[in-house]
């Protein structure tokens, strides 16, 4: 959850911040045909592509942080402990 919650604010900021910039109804594919989707449709794709690729760079950057230490043995404590 840390990660889907995290990635969901920031694709919303980052939305804000494009969308401030672009208008949807003048994007174009590749510079050609112009995209034939309603503006809320745009918003919505563009929405999901932005919080899949932050989830994703924050789920990687999790792993890596987590990844655990092959060369560090268990110490030995007593039994029961902590009580």
């Amino acid at each position: 959850m840390a990660v889907a919650w995290s990635s969901f604010l920031c694709a919303g900021v980052l939305e804000l911040l494009v969308f401030a910039v672009v208008d949807p109804t003048e994007l174009r594919w590749f510079g050609a045909a112009p995209v034939e989707l309603s503006p809320q449709a745009i918003y919505t794709l563009s929405f999901l592509v932005f919080w899949g690729v932050i989830a994703l760079s924050s789920s990687l950057a999790l792993l890596l942080v987590n990844l655990p230490v092959e060369d560090v043995k268990p110490s030995r404590r007593a039994p029961g402990w902590p009580r």
